[in-house]
């Protein structure tokens, strides 16, 4: 009796080890990160890796892919994890263009990635969406804050003084697009002259509206340059533009391998508003930093590194 106790003290120490050494190999085995080609999803990069190697794992970036490439490697078990936007998946990969709140768009592509394998972690406050933007000065010269108050004004100026009509800067795929110009104008009931429409490279928007050559234009609300050049983006009260809130997606394969994972990024994603993000981006976009170096720097300021 007392050698089959030693023996099954024995089995059960040498299955604890080999449990032990499972665990160890799964969190050593890196997890391979997408990354798009613009500079809020280097920062997110980079936040990852410098915070998830704190919390002990391994985190391989791959930068400046497509979109649609790195939804099919996530599904293809090439990639394991990105950071998506709630709106990116609602429209281009599931065709859905019916207006949701935040909270339902989020909810609705959580249940339809989860049949896929794909997990929706908490998604970050921060949202990432269009919006039109005015110079802070002529805006407040205006009292415009909201959309609703900018149709009003265009409005106003075509019917007392169309030699003088606004302007609008728009990118060619928005002024085009089925969800775009034209059921905006509908909801707010926008009529637009066509040369009050000035279509140009999306980055070239933000320096026409503070070089005044357009009186507003459309841009993203976390791009560093709405603060770098002192833009006032104005509220979208009819919420018209859907919600691009931006969320870790990870493989469920590679969660269930990595125990603490999704802790880890529930965690971070909390700190991740509006004013940081925008922050951050304009520190690389207008004060040519690194998003290294920015994301090392936010991540010390929230004790986090």
């Amino acid at each position: 009796m007392k050698m089959f106790s030693t023996w099954l003290r024995g089995t059960a120490l040498a299955l604890s080890a080999t449990l032990a050494m499972s665990n160890v190999a799964h969190a050593a085995t890196p997890i391979v990160m997408a990354t798009k080609s613009f500079t809020e999803q280097h920062i997110l990069s980079a936040l990852s890796v410098l915070y998830l190697e704190k919390k002990g794992f391994q985190v391989v970036p791959k930068t400046n892919l497509a979109t649609t490439i790195s939804r099919n490697a996530m599904l293809n078990k090439q990639i394991d994890m990105m950071w998506e936007y709630t709106g990116t998946s609602l429209i281009i990969f599931n065709h859905i263009k019916k207006p949701m709140t935040t909270e339902e768009a989020y909810d609705t592509v959580k249940k339809l990635d989860a049949k896929l394998g794909l997990i929706w972690l908490n998604p970050a406050p921060m949202n990432n969406t269009y919006a039109f933007a005015m110079k802070r000065e002529r805006a407040e010269k205006e009292h415009i804050s909201t959309l609703s108050q900018l149709a009003a004004k265009i409005e106003q100026v075509r019917q007392q003084d169309p030699d003088h009509n606004w302007m609008l800067g728009l990118d060619l795929e928005f002024a085009g697009r089925s969800d775009g110009l034209k059921p905006l104008q509908q909801a707010y009931n926008m009529p637009l002259d066509r040369p009050q429409i000035r279509q140009m490279d999306p980055g070239l928007v933000y320096d026409a509206i503070r070089e005044g050559f357009v009186d507003a234009g459309l841009v993203y609300t976390t791009d560093g340059r709405v603060k770098g050049f002192d833009l006032r983006v104005l509220k979208d009260d009819k919420q018209f533009f859907p919600g691009y809130n931006v969320t870790p997606v990870l493989r469920q394969d590679v969660l269930d391998a990595h125990p603490g994972l999704a802790e880890a990024l529930n965690t971070l994603t909390p700190f991740i508003t509006d004013d940081a993000i925008t922050e951050m981006n304009k520190r690389v976009d207008i004060d040519h930093q690194s998003p290294q170096q920015v994301a090392r720097d936010f991540l010390k300021s929230k004790n986090l590194l």
